[in-house]
């Protein structure tokens, strides 16, 4: 299953692209909106066999590429740099909210608008839960997954920012591709401006929604520390919260693009999210 491409125009200009998974049969269905990391997209390594598992079992399954990737459906590298280079936290944020909001439109009678899912990793999670915690999605989401979710967005240095400054970007050199990329001022500017608005621990204790939060233990990009922050920021709140460490897992839980199979510790993160989504998505 490839996924239907879909796009939209959006209202500051440029395209969101994406790809939609149905489940079989008629109507209206729950509807599980996906969210990659820094770096990634719709299509890297273990989105589209999860897409497929979630649909085959009821969901509507929304991927897309944030448009900071810099990358189309069909890429495999960064093909627009200058995208990459103007990404912003709160630019996500935003593309996300005007998805959410042309849902029907996206899938015109196959979304039952009153059972919606977020689902995001790494980075993706952040931006998943700065959506979950606020209006108009606060109220109406039924159930949050993250995995592997960064706990704080501010991630450099004071040296390494004053560097960034004086040089008007930050190198970014892509493992996968060995494409050398670089971030540009906004991202900057927002972290040192934004920084209550990107609040991610204020954000955890403000969730309506039941959140699965999964974390590997030997995270080697986002530490398992940054989970446990989380999971005891939302400790505070009223939301129902499963933390649930995946023992021995990695950032992508084993799991690599082009994708090859799946490990023992992407099924666990893989099970454990189709129990919860099913659980809160029941009609």
């Amino acid at each position: 299953m490839n996924g239907e491409p879909f796009s939209l125009t959006l209202p500051g200009g440029g395209e969101l692209v994406g790809l939609l998974d149905r489940p079989a049969g008629p109507g209206a269905h729950p509807a599980v909106v996906v969210c990659h990391g820094f770096k990634g997209f719709a299509r890297w390594g273990f989105f589209p066999p999860l897409a497929e598992l979630l649909a085959a079992r009821g969901c509507v399954v929304v991927r897309f590429n944030f448009r900071g990737s810099g990358m189309g459906l069909d890429d495999e590298r960064v093909t627009d740099p200058q995208a990459f280079r103007a990404d912003r936290y709160l630019g996500e944020l935003a593309e996300l909210r005007e998805l959410f909001a042309r849902l029907e439109e996206i899938a015109p009678g196959a979304i039952d608008q009153d059972r919606l899912a977020l689902l995001g990793h790494s980075r993706g999670g952040a931006i998943a839960l700065l959506a979950a915690a606020a209006p108009p999605w606060r109220d109406r989401l039924r159930a949050l997954v993250t995995w592997n979710a960064i706990g704080r967005c501010d991630r450099w240095g004071e040296e390494e920012k004053e560097r960034w400054r004086q040089d008007g970007e930050l190198p970014v050199v892509n493992a996968r591709t060995g494409q050398r990329l670089a971030l540009g001022l906004p991202l900057l500017d927002e972290l040192e401006r934004c920084a209550a608005e990107l609040d991610l621990a204020a954000a955890a204790t403000c969730l309506a929604s039941p959140w699965l939060l999964l974390h590997g233990t030997d995270d080697e990009s986002v530490p398992f520390a940054e989970g446990e922050m989380l999971a005891a920021a939302a400790a505070a709140g009223t939301a129902p919260l499963q933390f649930q460490p995946v023992r021995g897992g990695g950032h992508t839980f084993g799991a690599r693009h082009p994708f090859t199979g799946p490990t023992p510790h992407l099924v666990e993160a893989m099970n454990a999210t189709l129990r919860f989504l099913l659980q809160h998505l029941r009609a």
